[in-house]
């Protein structure tokens, strides 16, 4: 059955009606399709624009249609134009001239960009738990590692020392503003476009605030026109999970590098990880990568999106029927790393003495150095250039700044005594900076520990 076929004298081209075809892929929102449905019609009710008794013998057939589908006693045809035909057709089917009642004062464009909007709530608190998940796995991971000194990195050379658990929480940061964006994108979804009609609403005298009532929505859409448009709330999702994206790549490239025998700082259990077909040897982070690799796909889901939309004039155009394919798969894919990613990171091995052994000979606590002769009353750019030629006799002579004897201190300035031993350590260089937000293991515990009290409240 076509919804549109009393203007046409003969049927659609086979192949036409297959590329036309959106079943493929929305009957996934048939769940959403029917919950629209029941509400529209109870709102039919309501109003008196169909009598209730039909609104009631509506509703009760369609709770049965969604109970067989759930069941498997009602298989969706895969013929049908979509979701929203296969649907109708079968309540019409099941109880003739009432069902065919249904559709009064609603369009598939309205109806459409309904079922995709409470599809897309739904999928939003799907990926908050993730994330939430995620998080508090790497807050403990976090506080655990809150004192394993590691060097931090400014142009992938070792800078300072920081600490495994530091570095952590940088990353759940990433995923608290990840979690955020989402949280906007659903708030501003929150928004029933049901009454819209086709693009200038309707002559019957319904409820939409009865309608939003009845799905959850927090309001109505106020332009008919924009109501059926607009798929802004596609595009801010598609970005908000690309940056997730993004920032599940950047660290998938750190766990890769972690890895490697030229860092050694973790190792990933054996359940996370794979071998190869010819090195006997290997142990390669294929979920790291495959995460790092899926990003881009998600770009390209937002820039369908974006492109689709970009030329097209008001109202709906079939253009838009695009729309879902993107969401669904940039949702789909961001859920199925998470799911790889989250217990990889969870059983994630840190060796803290690898970590130390970097940080010591990266001459990390250079700085610190330099600040000791400050102290002493050096002028800095003074205590700069002493520091960088004891770095270079280190260099040459294979020593370090922890192993270097104080006479050669005292050799490049007098200002050097015994304590300077105690201001260099890497320890205490970590646990010195202890102002908020630096790494001092108090510092990652507090924030771990907030950050983890937070979700608790959350739940």
């Amino acid at each position: 059955m076509k919804l549109w076929a009393g203007r046409f004298s003969k049927e659609i081209d086979q192949k036409t009606n297959d590329f036309n075809s959106s079943i493929s892929f929305d009957r996934r929102m048939i769940q959403e399709d029917i919950a629209g449905s029941i509400a529209h019609a109870t709102m039919l009710g309501a109003c008196g624009v169909i009598d209730e008794s039909e609104s009631q013998k509506i509703c009760d057939e369609l709770e049965k249609i969604r109970e067989d589908i759930l069941s498997g006693a009602l298989p969706i045809d895969p013929n049908a134009e979509d979701v929203h035909t296969f649907v109708e057709g079968e309540l019409t089917q099941r109880i003739g001239v009432s069902g065919k009642r249904l559709h009064t004062a609603r369009s598939r464009n309205d109806q459409v960009a309904l079922d995709i909007r409470l599809y897309l709530k739904k999928e939003c608190d799907a990926l908050c738990r993730q994330i939430k998940e995620l998080i508090a796995v790497l807050c403990n991971q976090a506080i655990t590692h809150k004192g394993a000194v590691m060097p931090g990195y400014t142009h992938l050379q070792r800078a300072q020392p920081i600490t495994f658990g530091h570095h952590l929480m940088a990353y759940a940061e990433m995923f608290l503003r990840d979690l955020g964006r989402i949280e906007d994108a659903k708030a501003r979804m929150d928004e029933l476009p049901l009454g819209a009609g086709a693009l200038a609403g309707t002559t019957y005298p319904l409820n939409r605030n009865l309608t939003a009532e009845l799905l959850g929505f927090a309001r109505v859409t106020n332009n008919s026109l924009d109501s059926v448009a607009d798929r802004d709330f596609c595009v801010e999702l598609a970005s908000a999970i690309s940056l997730a994206m993004v920032h599940l790549s950047r660290f998938s490239e750190e766990i890769i590098l972690w890895c490697s025998w030229e860092f050694k700082f973790v190792e990933l259990d054996d359940a996370f990880s794979t071998g190869s077909s010819i090195m006997p040897q290997k142990k390669n982070p294929d979920i790291a990568e495959l995460v790092r690799g899926k990003s881009g796909r998600v770009f390209g889901d937002l820039m369908t999106l974006l492109t689709m939309l970009k030329g097209l004039p008001l109202a709906y155009n079939k253009d838009m029927q695009e729309d879902k394919e993107a969401i669904f798969d940039a949702v789909d894919t961001l859920k199925l790393c998470l799911t790889a990613f989250i217990p990889m990171v969870e059983t994630m091995k840190a060796i803290p003495e690898n970590m130390r052994k970097a940080a010591a000979k990266g001459f990390i606590n250079a700085t610190d150095c330099a600040d000791y002769l400050v102290g002493k009353g050096v002028a800095f750019r003074d205590a700069y250039k002493i520091t960088g030629s004891l770095v270079a006799h280190c260099i040459e002579t294979d020593q370090t700044l922890e192993s270097l004897p104080i006479e050669k201190y005292r050799e490049l300035c007098d200002a050097f005594d015994g304590d300077v031993y105690d201001a260099i350590s890497l320890e205490r260089c970590v646990n010195g900076r202890n102002v908020l937000g630096a790494p001092a293991p108090q510092n990652v515990q507090a924030q771990g520990e907030r950050v983890l009290a937070w979700l608790k409240e959350m739940k």
